[in-house]
């Protein structure tokens, strides 16, 4: 086995943009490894997103949501994209009461992840919320379409993975949330 990490590093070099998108810009970056070898290997750059997972006692507070690329409903945790300038447990602060109507006297940051390193090159930060209090009103973006429901934590581990629950960043979301919770 090799234990020289410098010959597993690849040096950048030039950037193009192949798309801008509202949501993230896809890119292709000529890159060299440490022996010469150069490619083009494309990245989805966008910014960071964080997941929220709502405890409320024997239930989680869970979102219904299109989503496109699945072209069905899914079942999630709230959360979404970190606003330029925005700490990432502010922004979880803001996510939940935004989509569920819910805001936390306790936010506890469980983690942080990259959704695919091979792709993309932000970051998801995944945050337990605690001591939930309604305000009675979500406060959703222009093209957010999203019902909230409270769900037994019995049901979402049970269906996670499903075709109700297919996002694979709330299954590793849900997998943070039951090792702090143990």
């Amino acid at each position: 086995m090799q234990n020289d990490e410098k010959t597993l590093i690849w040096t950048e070099g030039k950037k193009t943009t192949l798309l801008k998108t509202r949501v993230l810009d896809v890119t292709s970056i000529e890159s060299t490894s440490s022996d010469g070898l150069k490619g083009d290997y494309v990245v989805m750059d966008a910014p960071d997103w964080v997941i929220v997972i709502p405890d409320a006692g024997d239930n989680f507070l869970m979102v219904k949501q299109w989503r496109h690329g699945e072209r069905a409903l899914s079942i999630e945790f709230p959360g979404g994209v970190i606003e330029a300038n925005e700490a990432p447990e502010k922004a979880a602060a803001r996510e939940l009461k935004e989509e569920t109507g819910f805001t936390a006297g306790k936010l506890v940051k469980l983690g942080t992840m990259n959704p695919n390193p091979a792709l993309m090159s932000n970051h998801v930060h995944v945050f337990a919320a605690f001591d939930l209090h309604s305000t009675g009103q979500q406060h959703l973006d222009e093209d957010e379409y999203v019902h909230y429901l409270e769900v037994s934590k019995q049901e979402v581990y049970a269906k996670m993975g499903t075709k109700e629950y297919p996002h694979a960043l709330m299954a590793a979301g849900l997998a943070l949330y039951r090792e702090y919770s143990v």
